[in-house]
């Protein structure tokens, strides 16, 4: 199959052009604050608090995304050029590095509103993946992070990579990431589970997720293998997500339930999660 002939540009007001993957976070952010505030009773917080909530996790989300892509990604080319930690035009972000923040800024949060750490990340965790998805199709109306050349019957030529067909990648991780691992930790977040449960499954199966799809994307060029002539910097960061995930979910078995019946949202039950 052919690329579909996508602008990356969405509109434009005047001199001001407005792209599909500035659009794909806000989607991201928008989504995650509607949902937080249908939830907010689960941790006692009220709208203001929701907004400061989202807040704290957008700039979590683009300063640790940036200084992550940097650093795994591009740590040479910062030694070169200090500058170019800013110049966010040229280069990228990484999940790993906006993880990283967004777990820095839900620690701030939490020391201010009084709230326990898994707590919250248990309560954030399921409306992270509709951010995730929304960038991934982000990526693939960029051309951005293709799969590598294959010729499986639903390859896609990109234009801008040459005529090989490749793996449409972003599309894979946009139904992994997006779509599956919501349904998948939504669902469970509607059940009587143990603090701690939904933060291990998000970084279980986000590390499964992401470690599994590397093996069709197309390895950072500026990079390559970093080990064992297959493993990428993607899989690397991945291990780690996955070993805490597991011992989280273990962790959960000792805990008592955040509440006795799902979808019971009272103030009584709240102050117990």
């Amino acid at each position: 199959m052919h690329y579909p002939d996508f602008d990356p540009v969405a509109f434009s007001i005047g001199p001001i052009q407005i792209h599909w993957y500035g659009i794909m976070y806000v989607i991201g952010f928008v989504s995650a604050w509607w949902l937080a505030r249908c939830r907010a009773d689960r941790l006692g917080l009220n709208r203001d608090q929701v907004g400061d909530m989202i807040f704290y996790g957008a700039l979590g989300v683009v300063l640790g995304g940036r200084l992550g892509y940097v650093l795994f990604y591009g740590l040479d080319r910062f030694i070169e050029n200090p500058l170019w930690l800013v110049q966010v035009w040229d280069g990228g972000m990484s999940f790993h590095g906006g993880l990283i923040g967004v777990l820095i800024a839900a620690l701030l949060f939490t020391r201010r509103h009084r709230l326990a750490f898994l707590q919250l990340t248990d309560f954030i965790a399921p409306m992270v993946p509709i951010g995730l998805g929304a960038g991934r199709l982000g990526n693939f109306i960029n051309q951005e992070l293709p799969g590598r050349v294959t010729d499986v019957p639903w390859a896609i030529i990109y234009p801008e990579y040459g005529p090989q067909p490749r793996h449409p990648s972003e599309l894979y991780e946009f139904l992994l990431e997006g779509v599956i691992l919501f349904t998948i930790l939504w669902w469970v977040s509607r059940q009587p589970r143990r603090r701690g449960l939904i933060s291990g499954l998000f970084l279980l199966l986000y590390g499964i997720f992401r470690f599994s799809v590397e093996f069709v994307r197309r390895p950072d060029p500026q990079l390559g293998f970093i080990a064992f002539d297959w493993m990428t910097m993607g899989q690397l960061l991945c291990i780690p997500m996955v070993l805490v995930g597991i011992a989280l979910i273990l962790w959960s078995r000792r805990q008592t339930p955040d509440w006795t019946r799902a979808g019971n949202h009272s103030s009584s039950q709240a102050q117990e999660a």
